[in-house]
């Protein structure tokens, strides 16, 4: 049996099906929120719940998923949900586009974290992982929105861990170049894939980040480039 449960956001994508499986290996009671009902897996699998993570209501009901097996309490969320776009450059950006970016790659992550902070300290602590991008802090053309967004989430990451430090919350950020995805490679198929990190690479790095073995680090931004 499991005694300690990670909520993973995002958990169905190509990234997230990889986390969840880390962290699953690893004898975690995994929560996997996604906005419709998905077929049923396997009952010692990862546990789903239909939420809504853009609405506060939906974080709620992820939270209370995740914190309703006494004997696993809350110990980690990873925040993974999130969206790229690419655009003109910031004069040929409506402004709709920049704040649905800010939306989609922000708002998920502070209201997840924000629902599950009291439970985490309440349980005598935990960790919080968020995904930024290389690009918040190596920014490239053409895409100011998500660029935005990726050094909010980021940021925010930041003030977690200065607000919880004293209260047994750890929060860390990592930072992945191109994550070697099929979408990805559907939409770059000239590019060089040996150069991206394989997901299963960065979920590693994301159950260590989420685990005791990483207990003294925390407002840590970490690069998982590979080789791109």
């Amino acid at each position: 049996m499991a005694d300690r449960t990670v909520l993973v956001t995002g958990g169905t994508g190509g990234l997230g099906g990889a986390v969840t499986a880390a962290f699953h290996a690893d004898g975690w009671r995994v929560v996997v929120p996604s906005r419709e009902a998905g077929a049923a897996g396997e009952p010692s699998g990862p546990v789903p719940v239909v939420a809504d993570l853009l609405t506060p209501e939906g974080a709620a009901r992820a939270v209370a998923v995740a914190t309703a097996e006494p004997t696993a309490p809350l110990r980690a969320v990873v925040n993974l949900v999130g969206g790229y776009a690419s655009g003109g450059l910031v004069h040929e950006t409506p402004v709709e586009e920049f704040e649905r970016l800010l939306r989609l790659n922000l708002r998920p992550t502070y209201l997840v974290t924000h629902a599950a902070l009291p439970h985490l300290v309440a349980a005598g602590g935990g960790a919080v992982v968020c995904v930024s991008s290389r690009a918040a802090v190596s920014p490239f053309p053409g895409a100011a929105g998500y660029v935005t967004a990726k050094a909010a989430v980021q940021a925010f990451a930041h003030a977690v861990a200065v607000e919880y430090r004293q209260r047994g919350v750890r929060c860390n950020t990592v930072l992945p170049s191109v994550v070697d995805t099929p979408a990805n490679r559907a939409a770059q198929p000239e590019a060089d894939h040996g150069r991206w990190v394989p997901p299963a690479e960065i979920a590693a790095v994301i159950r260590f980040l989420a685990g005791p073995e990483s207990a003294p680090t925390s407002g840590a931004s970490v690069p998982v480039y590979g080789r791109a």
